[in-house]
């Protein structure tokens, strides 16, 4: 079945750096657009950044560019979030999609992606 394993979540301070990972597995990773989002108690989960098939093409919230950047490595089944300046208005749950449908743009909300993984937490502190 299809599996996705994110990690890289922690602690950090405001500023800071941390990369976030997603491993994908039971699906044939490179006929998939990949996407992250995140998700603040209390708060719906929102979009942050999506990636093409063979990652030519990104898409970003607007709080998010200059700030992080999604890459991926199809040779690895992996994706991964790299998130910079941290701010404590950061702090969620983060989790990777992937979205079956090839799209001339990006999707960007949650119903559009097939599969989900269950999430890691990035806390920024003051």
């Amino acid at each position: 079945q299809v599996q996705l394993v994110e990690s890289g979540g922690g602690l950090v301070q405001a500023g800071g750096s941390v990369r976030v990972s997603c491993q994908a597995s039971g699906l044939t990773f490179n006929k998939y657009a990949m996407g992250w989002f995140r998700q603040a108690p209390g708060k719906e989960r929102e979009f942050v950044a999506a990636i093409s098939r063979t990652g030519g093409r990104t898409e970003y919230v607007d709080s998010a560019k200059g700030r992080f950047t999604i890459s991926r490595d199809n040779a690895k089944n992996t994706v991964y979030l790299q998130l910079n300046g941290l701010t404590p208005e950061d702090t969620g749950v983060y989790y990777c999609a992937a979205d079956s449908v090839w799209k001339v743009v990006l999707a960007t909300r949650p119903r559009e992606y097939d599969y989900w993984g269950q999430g890691t937490q990035v806390t920024v502190s003051l």
